[in-house]
């Protein structure tokens, strides 16, 4: 077992509780409601943060090979990001810290790391808009639409052609509920959930970047 499938087994281990897709949209709905309060609006925590993100993992492995480098991509970033908890308190210190030595944009950088972790859980969130609970949009589709509005901009040629060729080794719609230990009904409640709840998430992480004059073009 390599790294990545160690900490896809670990995450999945932490929805032991109920399925993988309420545990994701009960730790985003927990983030959503500290960065929309008064008090901590400007100081969410790296480490909870990263908690949540780790669950999100479990998603990008039940796609399947057409998105395996977003899912060791994603991985990584997020085990970067947690090891680094043990040193900044904040996501706000990570970027103030690269700020400072004008390292926001330097692969590796924790900074650059958060943004990749950032697309992640837009790419799920927008798949999960285009994957309504009826058999009107197939999974294909769905993907292939998010990904070509959330990553392949960012994407070199080789990278987008790659994704779209696995695009035809996706689970069917059955398969992907299957694997979830979801039925149509319950896998669109807990899909607008996250939707939901991973938005301001998202948002405020966009914001951290603006408020630093720090375009999000990348």
């Amino acid at each position: 077992m390599d790294e990545e499938e160690a900490y896809f087994e670990d995450a999945f281990e932490d929805t032991a509780t109920g399925t993988p897709l309420s545990a994701i949209a009960e730790a985003f709905e927990e983030l959503s409601a500290l960065v929309s309060s008064s008090g901590s609006f400007d100081d969410l925590r790296l480490k909870p943060f990263c908690d949540a993100c780790s669950l999100v993992s479990i998603l990008f492995g039940c796609l399947g090979i057409a998105f395996k480098f977003a899912e060791m991509e994603y991985v990584s970033k997020v085990r970067d990001l947690t090891e680094a908890s043990k040193r900044y308190a904040t996501l706000n210190s990570i970027l103030d810290f690269d700020v400072k030595n004008d390292s926001v944009r330097t692969p590796g950088s924790l900074s650059r790391n958060l943004r990749r972790v950032r697309q992640g859980l837009d790419l799920i969130r927008v798949i999960f808009q285009n994957f309504p609970s009826s058999d009107e949009c197939s999974l294909k589709e769905a993907a292939s639409t998010a990904y070509a509005k959330v990553c392949a901009p960012y994407h070199t040629w080789p990278v987008r052609t790659a994704v779209s060729a696995g695009m035809c080794a996706l689970p069917t719609r059955e398969q992907l509920l299957l694997r979830l230990n979801e039925t149509d009904k319950s896998a669109g409640k807990e899909m607008r959930r996250y939707i939901n709840a991973s938005l301001p998430v998202i948002e405020y992480i966009d914001k951290l970047y603006i408020s630093r004059n720090i375009s999000l073009d990348w």
